[in-house]
């Protein structure tokens, strides 16, 4: 079966490598949440350290492809130098709380959606 939801012939080398790559951090990501269930379940130290050798491995694996997008596909890089590595609120970064007349404070919680206030 494809991972493809278009028909592939459709698809530029470009789109089908993007594709590659999100495949492949979705399923680093997946191995990552495997070997630390298997982690927290063992009852053998050794086994249990082996497996978080290997989920660490994983999250190794799951970074590099990241990072393969962040440098080749769009929006990649302006929306991880947005939210990572960054104190405070994580949803504080979002752009309702850059700045402007009615945004809010990073990391303050309102229930506010940012968006301004609806004028008469």
């Amino acid at each position: 079966m494809s991972n493809y939801h278009e028909p592939v012939e459709e698809l530029s080398q470009e789109a089908r490598n993007f594709s590659r790559a999100l495949n492949s951090l979705k399923e680093e990501i997946e191995a990552v949440d495997w070997y630390h269930q298997r982690v927290v379940t063992s009852n053998d130290p050794e086994l249990a350290s082996l497996m978080a050798h290997n989920r660490d491995e994983e999250i190794e694996h799951a970074c590099m492809a990241l990072e393969w997008l962040r440098r080749n596909m769009p929006g990649w890089d302006e929306e991880l130098r947005n939210y990572l590595f960054k104190d405070g609120s994580i949803t504080g970064n979002e752009e309702g709380y850059k700045g402007g007349d009615n945004a809010a404070p990073a990391g303050t919680k309102t229930d506010s959606l940012g968006i301004g206030k609806i004028k008469k």
